[in-house]
């Protein structure tokens, strides 16, 4: 690495200090990237729709005192619905353990937003299913891609995140829920 700084020195004729300027402008820039935006931030008051097309605040979901999972994810999306399907499974065990709700947040669009609620039916999904399709609470997490993962204090503090879905996910999922309920 430090070679490849000194060959950037000599192609951009920056002397030493300069060059430390610029390493150090790398370094915060890194450390920006790594530290995401919403961390320990509160969830706002954002407006999100039930399956029967009634507007609700995302806030009114957050019950004080207890963990909130918020999972977004879209009808196309197989990892998504694999996610979800693992979550169901454990979910009745996670509620009484860590006294757990999740809600399943869908960023479909307005076309495909028929197609949820049948598939939740079908999924025999027992979690609370939500509507993001103008994406305003996808955007306030700075959610880039679905599957993506939330778990809340009862404060509605983003407390863990998790990107993307592998098989396993919710075990760590579930390690994230002890140490949270553990933590008292």
């Amino acid at each position: 690495m430090v070679d490849y700084f000194r060959s950037f020195v000599k192609l951009k004729n920056l002397n030493l200090n300069s060059m430390r300027i610029y390493i150090l402008l790398l370094f915060f820039l890194a450390s920006a990237i790594a530290t995401p935006a919403f961390s320990q931030s509160k969830i706002g008051d954002i407006k999100v729709k039930t399956l029967e097309g009634q507007t609700v605040s995302i806030r009114d979901y957050i019950k004080t005192g207890r963990p909130t999972i918020i999972s977004f994810w879209a009808t196309w999306c197989s990892p998504c619905k694999r996610e979800l399907d693992a979550m169901a499974e454990l979910y009745e065990d996670w509620q009484k353990q860590y006294g757990v709700q999740i809600l399943a947040i869908s960023i479909d669009d307005a076309r495909s937003m028929t197609k949820v609620k049948p598939m939740v039916e079908q999924k025999g999904w027992k979690y609370t299913i939500l509507s993001d399709a103008d994406k305003s609470l996808h955007n306030s997490l700075n959610v880039v891609t679905v599957p993506h993962t939330f778990l809340l204090n009862g404060d509605g503090a983003v407390i863990w995140n998790h990107s993307g879905y592998a098989a396993g996910d919710e075990l760590e999922l579930e390690e994230q829920l002890k140490a949270f309920v553990n933590k008292d």
